[in-house]
């Protein structure tokens, strides 16, 4: 069973507001855009949120999403992480959505979780080179994700592992498009670049 992590517990602090909830040009939260996409390609989709973001909550069960809270989430993505995977520990794979990258087409999602279900440690989509989101990892790895901390979240297991990374090339700009200000999503609406140096870490 892969299951799908979708973590949602951030301060949207360089945001200004609570960016989750944002509505995107169609109306639908920003968050839940993240969710559709990454949920039409697990079995199982859970997501981490802070324990106080009820209207949150609400709208990720009606994207068909389990919610945990997440007791830690001031230490960082990878606490979240890291009590995700304790929690879903019967999973045979985690793919791993941020829930601020809206923009990640739904076949993105689902090439990666194919990659999981032929024996992948860790699959990648690869856009011109650039490794994006989600991420895939498989049961092998779950000890060292479960017992990750800080923001960094999974990236330092990947670079160690990097030799097992399965890439997944793609045509899908959104695996690198993370919206952190509201100018990313006027940049994101209309092509932006991107930097290769700036991977956001699942």
């Amino acid at each position: 069973m892969i299951t799908g992590l979708l973590l949602a517990a951030g301060r949207s602090r360089r945001f200004g507001s609570p960016k989750l909830l944002h509505p995107l040009s169609d109306g639908v939260a920003l968050a839940v855009h993240s969710a559709r996409s990454l949920r039409s390609a697990v079995d199982r989709a859970v997501a981490v949120i802070k324990p106080d973001d009820l209207t949150l909550a609400a709208q990720l069960r009606q994207a068909g999403f389990e919610i945990v809270y997440c007791p830690d989430t001031h230490n960082g993505q990878g606490a979240s992480l890291a009590f995700a995977v304790r929690v879903t520990g019967g999973s045979t794979g985690w793919l791993v959505g941020l829930a601020d990258m809206p923009y990640i087409r739904p076949e993105t999602a689902q090439g990666v979780a194919a990659k999981l279900r032929e024996g992948a440690i860790i699959a990648a989509p690869y856009f011109h080179g650039h490794r994006g989101h989600p991420v895939g990892f498989g049961r092998a790895l779950g000890p060292q994700l479960g017992a990750l901390t800080g923001d960094a979240g999974a990236l330092a297991l990947i670079k160690a592992h990097r030799h097992l990374v399965v890439k997944v090339p793609c045509l899908d700009s959104g695996v690198l498009e993370d919206i952190d200000t509201p100018d990313d999503l006027h940049y994101a609406a209309g092509g932006r670049g991107f930097d290769p140096t700036d991977e956001a870490a699942p």
